[in-house]
C-alpha cells in the first residue's frame, strides 16, 4: 500500500516566552498508508494534536522531514501547501468549526469555492454528501438549529467536499453525548470501510480505538507502542 504521508524523525519544539522550550514531538517516524484507519491516543499533553497538525501539513517540523505523497512539505510554497491541503486532506474538529450564518448546504459547499468548483457542481455534491451523512432533510438549517451530533455530521460532509485522500479527525466525539458519539464513529467507520477513506483520528478516549485498525500510543511526544487490530474483530459490529 502506498503511503500518503511519511514522517522521518520529526521534532516539534515550541518556544514560549523568552527561553521556555516545549518539546511537543520528540523524534517520531511514522507512515500513514492509503486506506488505513489510524488512531493516535494518549493523555492530554502527549503531543497528539501537534502530531495531527504535522500530519495535516498545518505545521512544519522543527527538525526531521515530512513527505506528502513523496514531496517534502518544507520545500513547498505556502500556496502549493494550501492547495494540497485543500485537495488531499479533510479536517474534522472537536468544535465543529461551522460558519454560523451559513446553512448546512452552504457550510459543505465552502471548501469547494476555494478550489474553484462551479456553483452547480458545488451544490450537487454538497447535497449528495449531506444525504450520505443522513442530513438530507436538514440542508437549509443553520448550525444553531442542529444538535451537536448533526453539526458534526455537517462537518464530516464538509471534510469530504473535495474528495480528499485522507480525513483527519481531532477528538471528533469530544463535544458529543455517548449516543451521538457512537453514531459519528459508525459514520467514520462506514466512510473508511465502504469508501476506502484513509482516516487518522486523535483521541484520548480508549473506547473509540476499536474502530481503528492501527493504534499509536503516544507519551511525552514519543511513540510508546503501536498495535494493529485484526480486521475480523472489526466488522463484527
Amino acid at each position: 500500500m502506498k503511503n500518503i504521508i511519511r514522517l522521518d524523525n520529526v521534532v516539534k519544539t515550541y518556544v514560549i516566552g523568552e527561553d521556555v522550550q516545549v518539546h511537543a514531538v520528540r523524534g517520531i517516524s511514522l507512515e500513514v498508508k492509503k486506506g488505513e484507519f489510524m488512531a493516535l491516543v494518549g493523555p492530554s499533553g502527549c503531543g497528539k494534536s501537534t502530531l495531527m497538525n504535522l500530519i495535516g501539513a498545518l505545521d512544519i517540523p522543527t527538525e526531521g522531514r515530512i513527505f506528502l505523497e513523496n514531496r517534502d512539505i518544507a520545500k513547498m510554497s505556502e500556496s502549493a501547501l494550501a492547495h494540497v491541503r485543500g485537495r488531499k486532506i479533510g479536517f474534522i474538529f472537536q468544535q465543529f468549526n461551522l460558519i454560523t450564518n451559513l446553512d448546512a448546504l452552504g457550510n459543505v459547499m465552502l471548501p469547494m469555492i476555494f478550489q474553484g468548483i462551479p456553483e452547480q457542481k458545488r451544490k450537487a455534491r454538497a447535497t449528495k454528501l449531506l444525504h450520505l451523512v443522513g442530513l438530507g432533510d436538514r440542508m437549509n438549517h443553520k448550525p444553531n438549529e442542529l444538535s451537536g451530533g448533526q453539526q458534526q455530521r455537517v462537518a464530516i460532509a464538509r471534510s469530504l467536499a473535495n474528495n480528499p485522500d485522507m480525513i483527519l479527525a481531532d477528538e471528533p466525539t469530544g463535544n458529543l453525548d455517548s449516543k451521538s458519539g457512537k453514531q459519528i464513529m459508525e459514520l467514520l467507520g462506514e466512510l473508511h470501510f465502504k469508501q476506502g477513506k484513509t482516516i487518522v483520528m486523535v483521541t484520548h478516549d480508549l473506547h473509540l480505538v476499536d474502530y481503528a485498525h492501527r493504534v499509536i500510543h503516544l507519551k511525552d511526544g514519543l511513540i510508546l507502542k503501536e498495535r494493529t487490530i485484526s480486521k475480523n474483530h472489526h466488522h463484527r459490529r
